[in-house]
């Protein structure tokens, strides 16, 4: 009997790398909060999630010209810029606050699937063994 990982795993293997490109994209907006100008972005987790999960949510390169380097292509057409709550003088759109608290609120949610993931291995070890 074989063991397909995809079906015993999740989406846990899914939601850390997803996890780890978000906790990125908001590290930039804490790094960037004194730049002038520069806009708040964050990631559509669950967007992201269901693509990668089957649904066609990729982006097409519409011209030779378009920078495809930045972030995986699959995850671009989440990128998305974040709404101010009260916009500054500078035009930078970043809350260092709300930032913050996104960030610690994705490190929490990235180890709870990891945790999740190393009892799914730990379980399947077992089974493997006879335990």
């Amino acid at each position: 009997m074989t063991i397909s990982f995809d079906k015993a795993l999740g989406i846990h293997p899914q939601a850390l790398l997803v996890r780890g490109q978000r906790a990125e994209v908001l590290a930039n907006n804490i790094v960037n909060a004194d730049t002038p100008n520069y806009k708040a972005r964050d990631l559509d987790f669950r967007a992201i999630l269901a693509g990668q999960q089957g649904e066609d949510l990729q982006m097409s390169r519409t011209s030779a010209g378009h920078a495809s380097d930045f972030i995986d292509p699959g995850m671009a057409a989440e990128l998305m810029y974040r709404n101010p709550l009260q916009p500054s003088i500078d035009g930078n759109t970043v809350d260092v606050q709300k930032e913050q608290a996104e960030y610690a609120q994705n490190a929490l949610r990235f180890q709870a699937s990891f945790t999740f993931l190393n009892r799914k291995f730990s379980g399947l070890t077992s089974a493997i063994r006879g335990e």
